[in-house]
């Protein structure tokens, strides 16, 4: 008797639901993905519950007729795809024919959609059709989904709190709508908005739907180019990042996409500018050729593989650090006022002579008719920092009259012995003393240690450490780093060595303790030794241990010698650890605090 049998149709939709349907926002991402892939320029999702209860998915697609509308809840049964090359051109986001059966299977379903001028109305239960009848002749596709999980109730009580529910599907319609900025995208739950966006199809709309006004106006527009790729999108600056790097958003021809290389790849390029704990906000999309990509790894469509990575990867990276460097990124201190009177408003701003209209004032004052005008090159005013590839290097396109430095400011004193107060004509600077030599300590190490011809110095008396077994093998193997920096260092008993020369950059007072550290850095990055990044943690960690400290007075000529320096760094607004040096308040944002600003025209 044959034990191998051919499984019941239902049972194998129900064990691909397992894949597919993973929770409330699988559900969500499946249906509005075939939304999008049916050419609907408006999608609505209604959630009761956080989509426990219900989720509802309307959209002014191009709808199905009857046979379609029963067809597509069969497993495999797809209008994406017609034969194997097509599974190397792809150009929807769905195409497995795997979603709308495997939900089906684990819920209840009512369906309303309609092609032309009549509509069909599909119920299903469970994977079975219970009704198949006349609908609404509107144009586009209604579809309900109820009760997920009903007749799976060991999937059903590992659903997760309704908040967690509700981050989750939030989160993703967030990314599809930067994927997206063509389409009307509306999220409910219990009638209650969450995002609406205008399908104006300006990305800068939706980035500042859904992070805020005060995000938008710090996002940078950014374009490259190679002979394989081109990226396009908006990079934070520096002082905008968040704890996780869920905010860096990468769309691959139009599909949300989670790529470790990428996301790595765009924070190294933040290096040292931001705290390395904390991520940027991005929205980069990726325009490639389908035939060397594929999405085809995981059921969820989220995973992808490129042809060329290493290409990307360059491309992007030189990108968005062309985004931050050589522009001013002091971070400036506003001062926000209660709703103003229409009166005031208009007075303040037609007082500032460097106003350009900000999509800040069109949110906190929406009674007065802004003019859209503002997004029409959705910059607001910023530089592109475009990127092509020439002659297989890169070369950034930045007009000389646009870069942006530090600049020059006049030290009048010292706030508690760390904070440097300096002014000039557009208003007030504070300078953290420590964070500012800091930089300037960095930039002279990381210089002085890539010079192939490097000084060193004997020790008057010369430093013995003590290693664990493994340390000192790990030590010796790796000691032509060492070497190769002008130190001389000998074995010196059981698992010791003796320091008798060290290159001449290493601090003064901080000899023995730097070696150390030095030593501890080789033996930690054993594996894939990168020198480019041994230099950066050696400069990094020695910066600090020759900067001034907090709680040190120093003069107004120190002050002002340490402005001139830190004005000569190629990054003179963070410390080697991301920390701000410098922050500013503008002198409109000091009369506003004063109340100097508006009418009154004290003196």
């Amino acid at each position: 008797m044959a034990v191998i049998k051919i499984m019941d149709e239902l049972l194998a939709n129900k064990i691909a639901a397992g894949e597919v349907v993973e929770r409330c926002a699988s559900v969500v991402k499946e249906l509005v993905e075939n939304s999008i892939d049916a050419g609907s320029s408006e999608i609505k999702v209604e959630l009761e519950d956080a989509g426990t209860r219900q989720i509802k998915v309307i959209d002014n697609g191009k709808g199905m007729d009857k046979d379609d509308a029963i067809l597509a809840f069969s497993r495999h049964a797809t209008s994406k795809i017609k034969n194997e090359d097509d599974l190397y051109r792809l150009t929807t986001l769905g195409f497995r024919g795997e979603a709308l059966a495997s939900i089906a299977a684990v819920s209840k379903v009512d369906l309303k959609t309609c092609s032309k001028d009549i509509g069909t109305h599909v119920v299903i239960n469970g994977g079975k059709i219970l009704d198949i009848g006349l609908g609404d002749a509107r144009k586009g596709t209604t579809i309900t989904v109820s009760e997920l999980f009903y007749n799976t109730p060991a999937r059903l009580k590992h659903m997760k709190s309704l908040y967690t529910e509700l981050a989750s599907i939030t989160d993703y319609i967030n990314k599809l709508a930067l994927s997206k900025p063509n389409i009307r995208f509306t999220l409910k739950n219990n009638d209650n908005i969450i995002l609406k966006t205008d399908g104006s199809d300006n990305l800068l709309k939706v980035i500042q739907s859904i992070y805020g006004t005060d995000v938008a106006r710090k996002m940078v527009k950014i374009k490259g180019e190679n002979p394989d790729y081109e990226i396009s999108g908006y990079v934070s600056l520096p002082e905008v990042h968040r704890s996780s790097r869920n905010n860096m958003v990468t769309i691959v021809n139009g599909r949300v996409v989670r790529n470790m290389d990428i996301n790595r790849t765009i924070n190294d390029a933040y290096h040292s500018y931001k705290p390395d704990n904390r991520y940027p906000i991005t929205v980069i999309n990726i325009e490639v050729d389908p035939s060397i990509i594929d999405v085809n790894i995981h059921p969820t469509k989220m995973d992808i593989k490129f042809s060329k990575m290493d290409t990307l990867l360059d491309l992007i990276k030189t990108t968005v650090y062309a985004a931050i460097i050589d522009r001013n990124l002091i971070p400036e201190v506003s001062v926000r006022k209660e709703k103003p009177k229409r009166e005031e408003l208009r007075f303040d701003l037609e007082r500032r002579s460097d106003y350009t209209p900000k999509i800040e004032e069109v949110k906190e004052e929406p009674e007065i008719p802004v003019n859209d005008s503002i997004y029409e090159d959705e910059t607001s005013g910023d530089i592109v920092h475009e990127v092509v590839m020439d002659q297989d290097s890169y070369q950034i396109n930045i007009k000389e009259e646009e870069k942006e430095f530090m600049p020059e400011m006049y030290p009048v004193g010292l706030v508690h012995g760390t904070y440097i107060i300096a002014q000039n004509e557009k208003g007030m600077y504070i300078i953290d003393q420590h964070a500012a030599k800091e930089r300037c300590n960095y930039e002279k190490f990381k210089e002085a240690m890539g010079k192939p011809n490097i000084e060193s110095t004997a020790l008057l008396f010369p430093i013995t450490i003590e290693l664990s077994n493994d340390e000192f093998i790990i030590l010796k193997e790796n000691m032509h780093i060492l070497e190769n920096f002008k130190f001389k260092i000998e074995e010196f008993g059981l698992n010791s060595v003796i320091v008798k020369q060290h290159p001449t950059w290493i601090p003064k007072g901080y000899e023995e303790e730097s070696i150390r550290k030095i030593i501890e850095i080789v033996i930690r990055t054993r594996k894939d030794f990168d020198i480019e990044k041994f230099n950066e943690k050696v400069a990094t960690m020695m910066s600090c241990k020759k900067a001034i400290k907090a709680n040190t007075n120093i003069t107004i000529e120190d002050m002002e010698a340490l402005i001139s320096d830190l004005r000569k760094c190629k990054n003179p607004f963070n410390c080697p650890h991301g920390r701000p040096t410098i922050i500013f308040y503008s002198t409109y944002d000091l009369e506003k605090l004063f109340k100097r600003s508006g009418f009154s025209n004290i003196k």
